[in-house]
């Protein structure tokens, strides 16, 4: 049996509000954002609605995962190493490095863009829940995220 709740959430207008965060990464692995995110949001002025992120590039992710045990992203890095090794020689676009190819797939495998709901001025994320760049090269690289907020 399924229970659904509809709650009136508000009825003023609905604004939005644009913002560019740049990250540096260090090389590939995992870089939680939310409290970046969480700054946006309380900037806004947003109460209710919804945060969108995305990032502008081709080689990394955003995602949602757990926050507490760095054991959970080590085990998602294994993972996706398995998925797209590096330096696969079945791989054609070898331009930029043998770690290229293989983060193109890791992005499309795991996304680009995230969208999460904003309560009580808040991002209403999980307990054991966390907003994470995933940089898939192994060299650092500055990464772009536009984040819309939409709301009231």
């Amino acid at each position: 049996m399924v229970e659904t709740a509809i709650e009136s959430l508000s009825n003023a207008p609905v604004s939005s509000q644009i913002a560019v965060i740049e990250i540096a990464t260090p090389g590939r692995g995992f870089q939680e954002i939310s409290a970046e995110l969480q700054n946006v949001v309380t900037g806004s002025g947003m109460v209710t609605g919804l945060c969108h992120v995305f990032l502008r590039h081709t080689s990394a992710s955003l995602l949602i995962t757990e926050n507490a045990d760095p054991d959970v992203r080590r085990d998602l890095e294994n993972f996706i190493s398995k998925l797209a090794p590096d330096g696969d020689p079945s791989h054609v676009h070898t331009m930029e490095g043998p770690d290229d190819m293989p983060a193109h797939i890791r992005s499309v495998l795991t996304g680009c863009e995230l969208t999460i709901p904003i309560r009580e001025g808040r991002l209403a994320l999980g307990t054991w829940q966390g907003a994470y760049l995933w940089e898939h090269r192994r060299r650092p690289h500055h990464r772009r995220l536009e984040v819309t907020v939409i709301g009231d």
